[in-house]
């Protein structure tokens, strides 16, 4: 197959440009793909890019770098080909078993820390992440509470494996990970937070053959009953394992706000609450036990 990609000259700035300029009709982030893709096969900070612009990329170097953008050009996400992403303050290894974390899901992070400093909360209790994936939410709320102890639970080894290796990578103790299908083997333990993201799209979702979703798991992604069954399940059985005065914290779609809400009342919680994210959609909804 002929190569979509011609560099002009072997510099830093000229591969960056040309890169971008074909990346450009796939993405809008072009030229952000191609110097994060650069600064991944040359293993330089980003300043470098800007000190150097005229820097001369070896041979191997420039068919590495080819190769990289001409999979971007197929739609394989940046973090699959650099096998990283920044989530909160950490960098995480990804890979296709699991969700690459997305900034919204910050969102997650931020409305259980500023919802515990507003409440009488035992900040030497344990705390729950349900689907962990790559272990995100767990160990960056386990960064910031250090008192705590947090379990991630994932019904796939693989996702376990990738959570543990980020666990290692981030030199985070207080967590630790499980295979577990949602509570199946927590087995009897009481938590004072727990979170989630879990499935909440439609398996008949247009979107799902869309952007970087084409590459990750459908399992993460959708759920039945109009990707409400796994919210459904979550919140219906934590009152078996929270105790008293927990927080459940749930990310869902941008539509399933007045849903999620109505079912956390009906199963017994109080001071219900939906947060908005980046794009100003409902996206985060809390409750307490």
């Amino acid at each position: 197959m002929k190569s979509e990609l011609s560099i002009s000259e072997p510099n830093i700035k000229a591969a960056i440009d040309d890169a971008a300029l074909a990346i450009k009709k796939m993405s809008d982030t072009a030229k952000l793909d191609a110097e994060i893709l650069l600064l991944h096969v040359i293993e330089k900070p980003k300043a470098y890019l800007f000190t150097w612009p005229d820097a001369v990329l070896t041979t191997e170097q420039l068919e590495y770098f080819t190769s990289l953008v001409e999979q971007r050009l197929l739609g394989h996400p940046i973090a699959h080909l650099i096998g990283k992403r920044d989530f909160w303050t950490l960098t995480l290894e990804v890979n296709n078993s699991t969700l690459i974390p997305r900034p919204d899901t910050e969102l997650l992070v931020e409305t259980v820390l500023s919802s515990i400093s507003d409440f009488d909360f035992p900040m030497n209790g344990k705390g729950l992440d349900l689907g962990t994936g790559t272990g995100a939410i767990a160990l960056s709320l386990a960064s910031e509470l250090p008192e705590m102890a947090w379990l991630g639970a994932d019904f796939n080894k693989d996702a376990v494996e990738l959570a543990t290796r980020n666990k290692s990578l981030n030199n985070i103790n207080n967590c630790t990970f499980i295979q577990s299908d949602w509570y199946s083997a927590v087995h009897e333990q009481r938590f004072d937070i727990i979170v989630s993201n879990p499935p909440y799209i439609d398996p008949l979702d247009p979107h799902l053959h869309l952007g970087d979703v084409r590459f990750e798991p459908k399992s993460a992604l959708t759920a039945g009953d109009q990707g409400k069954s796994d919210l459904i399940h979550i919140i219906e059985q934590a009152p078996n394992y929270l105790n008293k005065q927990g927080l459940i914290a749930l990310e869902h779609g941008y539509d399933q706000a007045e849903f999620v809400r109505q079912c956390l009342s009906d199963n017994g919680f109080k001071n219900i609450n939906t947060f908005i994210d980046l794009g100003q959609n409902d996206r985060i909804t809390i409750g307490y036990f």
